[in-house]
């Protein structure tokens, strides 16, 4: 039997454990990447290692969230990036480079290369036939350490792509066909392989798109063949000497089997408030639309704004409607610079953005009240915008182009542009000036919003407390720990985790602080798929520092229930879905024997207000057990 391209990359890069579905292993990895939103306690983690030097092949630091620097804050995190890179062997792109996952995929990442990066949209690295995974901060620390990064050896879904995309039909419009298969939720420890005829047809570019929003599946990575396209894309990139050919074998057996024809879609939309709320554009038509942002690290590569130039080119936007548009990398800004890509944009009235994430995180352009907003980024998490009246659409650049011209939800292929001619370039503008290389001759410098990443004790004899709140389903870590305004207190973990929960329950961290400082442990109590979107490890951070020992949820997401048992918070899963129903916000709870429960997995959680029993399973691994008992990652390493 032959083997998938997901397990002929994690074979080569096995380092214990055995290889068989649904077994934990540990890989190597071989380029790990940060972003300055989660980068700064990642390095003040790898910090508190005492290693001089990163130990793996290639580490990237990226600035491209907190990039407007309203205050002080940013402006310091960058500066001790910067120092912090330098010191410990980091190739820093400075702010106004580009959007990391852009970037990345132009300048850096490889085929059959492991990739691990504390972003959840790491996997964009997939449409070039990398291994590549988002994960929390910490774990990415320690891959820079040349500490294996443990997974579940994955399922493997195959997606057979036929036929080729009509005209006005884009990637985004797959990848939100796929979504529409699958969802949000359900696909843990599971891998998206795309092959067949169909695959031939996509760019790179294009096929990065969809690795990208693979992530709101919910999946580790998804991946594409290294075939005579990425060769002609890293030729266009002078990187030719990095290819290597790369597919699953002919025969080769999956755990599942999706069939797409790429000629049967159209246009789609994710609706409000989830990527997986799809319908499609027709339906929506003639729907009010008051702002479209083009961009994102989904899509805002050359080929994506050429595309919405090119329809509108000769028109006006509505004058009931804000453009913007955001170049996803310096490289994107100056090839539509020299094309006139861009003198076409501004005289359709385009206002041109940063090359950074901005609008995406909700950093900027927020929508106004119950205004509507297309947009080509791949969440529209219920306040994520910084607008919890707005509703957002995920589009296609086609789509949102075209309803920018018409002011109301538009099918593209009504346009009178011709976009047949529009392909990827044999050779991009390279300028990699913005790089930093390590000199090693910096001295680490640190404002004062930049701490300690907070360390958790070991678990206790006795864990005993509240419940301190209790959620449905599909909480993001948006939910969980706002972006946006906030984003500049991430290195200020006292000062963040005042913001906790701020979009369910603003009174959150005074309940949970209140209970911790009478010294009790904190619950939190949730629905399905807790922790899904972004792999801010803050959502496990902050909560931590808060007094939480516990999340007690009918379902858990991949990044964040590492990031959980990485800063002490035992992840624990109803045995029974409908126990959770009987808990109420502020019941007394208990666990029984908890250390004990650890090594056998099985828990016991008393809710001694209602004097029920309820059992629990822990959702970790034999590694993430013996992380849980210690308290953390963090007192393991330092051990």
């Amino acid at each position: 039997m032959g083997l998938t391209q997901c397990y002929k990359i994690l074979s080569a890069h096995l380092v214990d454990g055995e290889l068989r579905t649904g077994e934990s292993i540990k890989i190597g990895i071989d380029q790990t990447l940060t972003q300055d939103a989660t980068g700064t306690m990642a390095y003040l983690e790898f910090e508190s290692m005492g290693i001089d030097k990163v130990r793996n092949e290639l580490a990237l630091s990226y600035v491209d969230h907190n990039t407007v620097q309203v205050g002080f804050e940013n402006a310091d995190d960058h500066e001790y990036l910067r120092t912090v890179a330098d010191k410990k062997g980091v190739i820093y792109s400075r702010a106004g480079n580009g959007i990391c996952h852009q970037v990345h995929l132009e300048r850096f990442a490889l085929p059959g290369k492991t990739l691990l990066g504390s972003d959840s949209h790491t996997p964009t690295a997939g449409g070039i036939g990398s291994f590549a995974a988002g994960a929390g901060g910490l774990d990415v620390a320690l891959a820079m350490a040349g500490i294996p990064f443990s997974i579940i050896a994955p399922r493997v879904v195959g997606i057979h792509l036929t036929g080729a995309l009509k005209p006005f039909v884009s990637a985004k419009d797959v990848i939100l066909k796929v979504l529409e298969r699958f969802g949000v939720k359900g696909n843990v420890n599971t891998v998206f392989e795309y092959y067949g005829d169909g695959v031939k047809t996509l760019s790179v570019p294009e096929r990065a798109t969809i690795a990208n929003m693979g992530a709101e599946c919910g999946v580790t990575t998804s991946l594409f063949p290294s075939d005579e396209n990425t060769l002609a894309f890293l030729k266009a990139q002078g990187r030719e000497e990095g290819f290597v050919e790369l597919s699953a074998d002919p025969d080769a057996v999956y755990d599942e089997i999706f069939e797409l024809d790429l000629s049967s879609i159209e246009p789609l939309a994710a609706c409000p408030h989830s990527p997986g709320n799809i319908k499609t554009v027709r339906e929506l038509s003639g729907m009010a639309v008051n702002q479209v942002l083009i961009g994102s690290c989904t899509n805002s590569s050359y080929m994506d704004l050429k595309k919405a130039a090119t329809i509108l080119r000769g028109h006006h936007i509505a004058p009931s409607v804000s453009l913007g548009v955001a170049p996803g990398s310096r490289e994107v800004l100056l090839m539509i610079t020299e094309d006139g890509t861009l003198d076409t944009l501004i005289k359709a009235g385009a206002r041109i953005l940063e090359s950074a994430c901005g609008f995406c995180i909700g950093n900027h352009q927020s929508p106004g009240t119950e205004s509507v907003s297309l947009r080509t980024s791949n969440r529209n998490f219920y306040a994520r915008s910084g607008t919890p009246s707005a509703n957002v659409y995920l589009v296609s650049p086609e789509t949102a182009a075209f309803s920018a011209i018409t002011g109301v939800f538009s099918d593209p292929r009504e346009s009178d542009a011709d976009l047949s001619g529009i392909t990827m370039p044999s050779s991009f503008i390279i300028d990699d000036s913005m790089f930093i290389k390590p000199a090693f001759s910096e001295e680490i410098k640190r404002g004062p919003n930049i701490g300690e990443p907070p360390v958790n004790t070991p678990l206790p004899e006795k864990v005993k407390g509240h419940a301190v709140i209790k959620v449905g389903e599909k909480i993001t870590t948006d939910h969980i720990m706002p972006a946006g305004a906030r984003l500049k207190y991430r290195s200020n973990i006292p000062r963040y985790s005042e913001f906790v929960f701020e979009s369910v329950d603003p009174s959150f961290p005074a309940r949970a602080a209140a209970y911790r400082d009478k010294g009790e442990c904190g619950f939190i109590i949730a629905g399905a798929s807790y922790g899904q979107g972004s792999s801010r490890e803050h959502a496990a951070i902050c909560p931590m520092y808060l007094g939480i020992r516990a999340v007690c949820a009918v379902s858990i997401e991949r990044i964040h229930q590492a990031n959980l048992c990485n800063f002490g918070i035992l992840p624990l899963l109803f045995r029974n879905e409908e126990d959770y129903e009987k808990i109420d916000q502020g019941d007394e709870l208990e666990l029984l024997n908890p250390r004990d429960a650890v090594v056998s997995g099985k828990f016991i959680l008393h809710d001694i207000t209602k004097g029920l029993e309820i059992p629990m399973d822990l959702f970790a691994s034999e590694d993430q057990r013996r992380t849980l008992l210690a308290g953390g990652r963090l007192n393991e390493v330092k051990a």
